[in-house]
């Protein structure tokens, strides 16, 4: 485990400080310990964001090394602060109230947008950045008072749930529905941790781990060639117990399931993951799904669809990827496979 970890909040109003305990993380990473470096531990910049715990973790020498994990976590600020639907000026905010008008919106918040139109299309809709006229009735988030939506309430927000209605143009976006609602968390942690492996590319640093909460970049291998472990988290444990360890080596892990924000009721679990066809959380006889993918945001964007699409139907869609491994846990607790060497 790494000797220091600088802890920073989602404000920046706290100093960092060190601190020896690990963070507890959605999923549980087993980096193990790595042979003789000369660093004798790596470092670990850890905070609130995107709201869950995250952490980047990097071997290196660089007398800079601190400041490089200050500037990871500056870009989480920056992409929160960017794609955001409840920071009020942030790009998402901005469309989502501007009444249909165009919004000048920041290079990477138009990538953003083009990748999630782009992953809109291919599914027909099945993963949409307009989810959020349907995702705020349900309200996932930490303010959650496990209410079901009445279904006309759900119906008619379902009228509003159509990336179609996302026009943009040049630097500018706008929703042609007024009442359609941009929100972007089927994509937009993989792409932060995307730009965050940049980065740290650009520092020199070969060897890394970010871990976005369920969203994992391994960058390299551990300075001592050996690949990196990921557990995958028990879908029916407690947080951070594995069910599986992966080995990782310069690659993005991305899980989805139906245990990070949901509520039982009635003898059914509601959880986060919507389905645009029924306005209810998806029910597709999974309760998880993990996607290896070079990239994080095409993992991030996979795990959500194929968690919707059901086993057989998402690996009849993965079959056009041969380069995307995933592993697939089913509400029955059996463990499944596609493009997984030895599977």
């Amino acid at each position: 485990m790494p000797a220091f970890i600088f802890f920073k909040n989602r404000t920046g109003k706290f100093p960092l400080f060190r601190i020896l305990l690990p963070v507890l993380l959605c999923l549980f990473l087993l980096s193990g310990c790595a042979q003789p470096f000369k660093r004798s531990a790596p470092l670990e910049a850890a905070g609130f964001y995107f709201d869950t715990v995250i952490s980047v973790r990097i071997y290196s020498n660089d007398k800079d090394s601190e400041e490089i994990l200050e500037q990871c976590m500056a870009l989480a600020q920056h992409y929160e602060n960017l794609f955001s639907p409840n920071v009020e000026g942030s790009d998402i905010w901005n469309i989502n109230h501007s009444g249909g008008g165009y919004v000048p919106v920041s290079e990477d918040t138009l990538t953003l947008l083009h990748t999630a139109l782009d992953y809109a299309a291919l599914s027909d809709g099945l993963v949409d950045p307009t989810v959020g006229a349907l995702s705020r009735l349900w309200n996932f988030g930490s303010g959650n008072q496990e209410i079901i939506p009445e279904k006309e309430a759900i119906d008619s927000a379902l009228l509003h749930v159509d990336y179609r209605f996302v026009e943009i143009k040049g630097s500018e976006v706008r929703l042609t529905d007024p009442e359609a609602r941009l929100e972007l968390g089927f994509i937009a942690k993989g792409f932060i941790g995307d730009k965050m492996k940049e980065y740290l590319i650009s520092r020199n640093i070969s060897s890394a781990l970010i871990n976005l909460g369920g969203n994992v970049v391994a960058l390299g291998n551990r300075p001592d060639g050996t690949p990196f472990q990921v557990g995958i988290r028990n879908p029916f444990g407690e947080a951070g117990e594995p069910l599986l360890v992966l080995d990782a080596s310069d690659i993005s892990i991305v899980s989805s399931g139906n245990y990070e924000r949901f509520f039982d009721k009635d003898g059914r679990r509601y959880h986060h993951i919507l389905s645009t066809e029924t306005g209810e959380p998806a029910e597709s006889g999974l309760a998880q799904v993990t996607i290896l993918s070079s990239g994080s945001a095409s993992a991030d964007a996979l795990s959500t669809l194929c968690f919707i699409l059901g086993y057989e139907r998402a690996v009849s869609f993965l079959e056009a990827y041969p380069e995307v491994q995933a592993v697939f846990v089913t509400t029955e607790g059996e463990i499944l496979y596609a493009n997984m060497p030895g599977n």
